[in-house]
């Protein structure tokens, strides 16, 4: 699963390679709100050539209503990035805008960052290459004047993955952490999103990208619960609810405990 994705400048290409040294499960490449008007085309050039010799990354190109999104997309056409951003996503229209500028089969990511995108969210997932959604926290605080960042974004956070899970797609990525200094607020950021049933998260610097990491690794605690159910679930004579630690636990249960363990034994899993 792919955790933690690091957003680079699009006009910094002396930082593209220094991104992909950090650890990030993901690169993404920004050519919008990272990137200055009148740096624009530059940063298409770079990522272009970036692009030429290593597509395993994201970019996030400009809105749909930008006066660089034809631009974006003619640069990105042929080039197959692992994925590509839409900013400011609100209907299957502009994801359809987006496919028909660069390829049928691209894999998009959806960053909502409005009240429509919110509410138009299970919708954009019937796009077939909608891959994920991924919540920009910072401009939909914005978009209707909240102030909390905690708890004035939980029913937003929990739409999104409800929404995420009824289309069978990754749990969300949630927003940013702006302060890039204090460990104890990303380390609690982090821990919420995992919570509420967030798959990842978005980082705005290289430092971030250890404690994310290590954020949404299975708990150590919680594998060794599961291989404990797992155990006397597999056991003669334990068809049907089955106790574990002296309470209840039935199939739901069990397939949960199944994926914490696959989880645990993934490629940086820790176990």
């Amino acid at each position: 699963m792919q955790n933690s994705f690091l957003f680079v400048p699009g006009d910094r290409p002396e930082r593209f390679g220094k991104a992909f040294q950090s650890g990030a499960h993901r690169v993404i490449l920004d050519l919008e709100d990272a990137v200055a008007p009148e740096h624009k085309a530059v940063a298409r050039s770079a990522v272009r050539a970036f692009l030429a010799s290593e597509k395993d990354c994201v970019v996030r190109i400009n809105g749909v209503d930008s006066a660089w999104f034809a631009s974006d997309l003619e640069m990105l056409r042929d080039m197959q990035p692992a994925a590509v951003m839409l900013p400011k996503a609100e209907s299957c229209e502009m994801v359809a805008e987006l496919v028909a500028g660069v390829d049928e089969s691209v894999p998009v990511i959806a960053l909502i960052e409005t009240a429509q995108g919110l509410a138009s969210c299970r919708t954009l997932l019937r796009s077939p290459q909608v891959m994920r959604l991924a919540f920009g926290s910072v401009d939909f605080m914005s978009d209707l004047d909240i102030l909390d960042d905690d708890q004035g974004l939980l029913l937003a956070r929990s739409e999104l993955v409800l929404a995420s899970r009824l289309a069978g797609r990754a749990g969300p990525i949630d927003g940013v952490t702006l302060a890039l200094d204090d460990d104890a607020m990303l380390e609690a950021d982090v821990a919420r999103a995992r919570q509420l049933g967030f798959s990842g998260k978005l980082c705005i610097h290289p430092r971030q990208i250890p404690i994310v990491n290590a954020g949404f690794l299975p708990d150590p605690a919680e594998v060794e619960w599961a291989r404990r159910v797992l155990e006397a679930s597999s056991a003669p004579g334990s068809a049907g609810a089955i106790r574990v630690d002296g309470k209840l636990v039935d199939r739901p249960v069990i397939e949960r405990a199944a994926r914490l363990v696959a989880a645990s034994r993934a490629p940086g899993g820790g176990g």
